[in-house]
C-alpha cells in the first residue's frame, strides 16, 4: 500500500514541478514594456534616432538579453527608411511566446524573404554582444527583437573574443 502512495506523490510532484516550469518559460519572466521606444542607426552618424510610431506593444524578462519582442506602426516608406537607416543583409526573427499575438516570427520571416519587410540595425550592444534588429513592412507594420551579434557568438561559444569587441560589464 505504502509503494502506491509514494508513486502517486512521485507523480503528483513531478506533474507539479512540469506545469510550474512551463508556467515560467512561456508566461512567469515576460514582463510588458511600458517606455515605447524604436530606433534605428541612422547611416550618417551611425547612432540610433528615433523613428515616429504608433500602436506600440513590447515584452521582455530579465532572464535574457534575447527575450525582447516588440510590434509596432510606422508611417515611413520603406524606400526612405533605406537611405536613411542601416539596413541588415540578413535576420531571422526570434518565436515569441503565443500569447503574445501581434509578433509571428514565421510570418515576419515569410515576409523578410519575399521583401515585402526590410531588416535594419536598431542598436548595436543593446546588452553585450546583442543587437536590436527591427523589420518593417511594405504596409508600414514594424517588430522588433534581439539578436547575438559575432562578439556574443563567440563569448557563448567560448571562443576568444578579441579586440574588435567591447569591454564586457562585470555585476
Amino acid at each position: 500500500m505504502s509503494g502506491k502512495i509514494i508513486g502517486i506523490v512521485i507523480v503528483l510532484s513531478g506533474i507539479i514541478a512540469g506545469a510550474a516550469l512551463y508556467y515560467l518559460q512561456v508566461y512567469g519572466f515576460y514582463d510588458e514594456v511600458v517606455e515605447a521606444d524604436v530606433q534605428l542607426v541612422s547611416v550618417v552618424t551611425d547612432a540610433p534616432e528615433p523613428i515616429p510610431f504608433d500602436n506600440f506593444q513590447a515584452i521582455d524578462a530579465d532572464s535574457s538579453p534575447i527575450r525582447y519582442r516588440a510590434c509596432f506602426t510606422t508611417d515611413m516608406s520603406l524606400a526612405l527608411l533605406t537611405e536613411t537607416y542601416v539596413g541588415l543583409d540578413d535576420a531571422t526573427p526570434r518565436n515569441a511566446p503565443g500569447w503574445f499575438d501581434c509578433f509571428d516570427a514565421a510570418a515576419i520571416a515569410a515576409e523578410l524573404d519575399a521583401g515585402t519587410a526590410l531588416p535594419f540595425l536598431g542598436q548595436k550592444n543593446v546588452d553585450f554582444g546583442v543587437d536590436r534588429i527591427v523589420a518593417i513592412t511594405e504596409d508600414g507594420r514594424g517588430y522588433v527583437w534581439h539578436e547575438l551579434n559575432d562578439c556574443g557568438e563567440k563569448a557563448y561559444d567560448g571562443t576568444i573574443v578579441g579586440e574588435e569587441c567591447p569591454e564586457r560589464e562585470t555585476n
